[in-house]
């Protein structure tokens, strides 16, 4: 049978809004109004460099769900697996998000509590969703959320599995979520069934007591795991406009680790959604290529560098413009101002 998706993806869909430019939340009387989600950040990316890909979600039905779904469409992201909750209460979850600028931090609160996405199960979808898939992703912040989003993404993990499909899992570690002990005991449970692994070196270390340098971490999760894949960015902040991003791959059966320049001094305009934009170019590149690293690490930096550049969460990122990103990057000759 062929497989109809390349990438399928639990996770919230959500809401954000934002004071324009610089402004404060606390004294903003307009707001921006974009839509994100790790998970969604991830297909999105995906299916923009020209891979099919859905999302698996639980979303109000009523028009702020509606204009959920749109957003989800216009990023080419199938609407197959969006389940409608029409119960009163139905909400999506929202965050607001304001920038930063030096000495000043960005900073995030969330409005997510009781939303839509807690009320999924599994037994809201067919069982030919298990059959359709290369690739199912998902990430810490979705078992955060809660029991039943915890039981579907544990579930979905094992069945697809079964039928074969690459795990993937971005431990997406956020301390207003739960706390870390929560996040060791749960991530090493579901780990078993992951060959894609997204890891932090901070949260190797403060969060699973890993120890060593980000090499030994990685290679200890792939041998105590099974890991196919393990991969951790590597992000310079040297302030909240000025960022160096680039990460590691290693590969188990290879036993090799995979690493290239970080692409340095980005000029930040949005820094949210870059790691997701990562995952997804790292994803693209393994199930482009047949598993090759090389590929996946280049088409991450890039993704996840240039991710930094574009406002909201979702990157708008096509194949032609991240393959002319890294030829550029890798270009030590002349280098042109403009694309023209």
């Amino acid at each position: 049978m062929e497989n109809q998706f390349d990438v399928l993806a639990l996770g919230e869909i959500l809401l954000r809004l934002s004071p324009p430019g610089n402004e404060r939340i606390v004294r903003s009387s307009t707001f921006e109004k974009r839509m994100g989600g790790a998970e969604l950040n991830v297909v999105s990316g995906i299916s923009l460099l020209g891979l099919r890909t859905g999302i698996i979600s639980r979303i109000p039905a009523h028009t702020v769900g509606m204009f959920a779904r749109n957003e989800v469409r216009y990023s080419k992201v199938s609407d197959d697996y969006l389940i409608y909750d029409r119960d009163p209460d139905a909400r999506l979850g929202v965050y607001y998000y304001e920038n930063g600028a030096y000495p000043r931090k960005p900073g995030v609160v969330y409005d997510r509590k009781n939303t839509s996405i807690n009320k999924i199960s599994p037994e809201d979808f067919p069982d030919e969703i298990y059959e359709n898939c290369r690739c199912f992703h998902t990430s810490g912040i979705t078992t955060a959320l809660g029991e039943n989003c915890r039981r579907t993404a544990i579930h979905m993990m094992k069945r697809f599995k079964e039928k074969g499909a690459l795990i993937s899992f971005d431990v997406n570690y956020r301390a207003n979520l739960w706390s870390g002990e929560e996040a060791r005991k749960c991530v090493e449970e579901l780990l078993p069934y992951v060959d894609i692994f997204f890891c932090s070196e901070d949260t190797a270390r403060l969060t699973f007591h890993k120890e060593g340098t980000v090499r030994e971490m990685m290679k200890e999760f792939a041998q105590e795991y099974d890991l196919s894949v393990v991969a951790s960015t590597q992000r310079i902040v040297h302030s909240p406009r000025r960022h160096t991003f680039g990460s590691i791959l290693y590969n188990k059966k290879e036993d090799r680790y995979y690493t290239d320049d970080p692409y340095e001094n980005i000029e930040v305009i949005d820094r949210i959604g870059s790691g997701d934009a990562y995952v997804s170019g790292v994803l693209y590149g393994l199930l482009c290529e047949d598993g090759s690293c090389e590929k996946a690490l280049r088409f991450g930096n890039a993704s996840g560098a240039a991710k930094n550049t574009i406002p909201g969460d979702v990157t708008s990122l096509n194949l032609k413009e991240v393959e002319n990103i890294i030829k550029e990057h890798e270009n030590q000759g002349f280098h042109t101002e403009m694309e023209r």
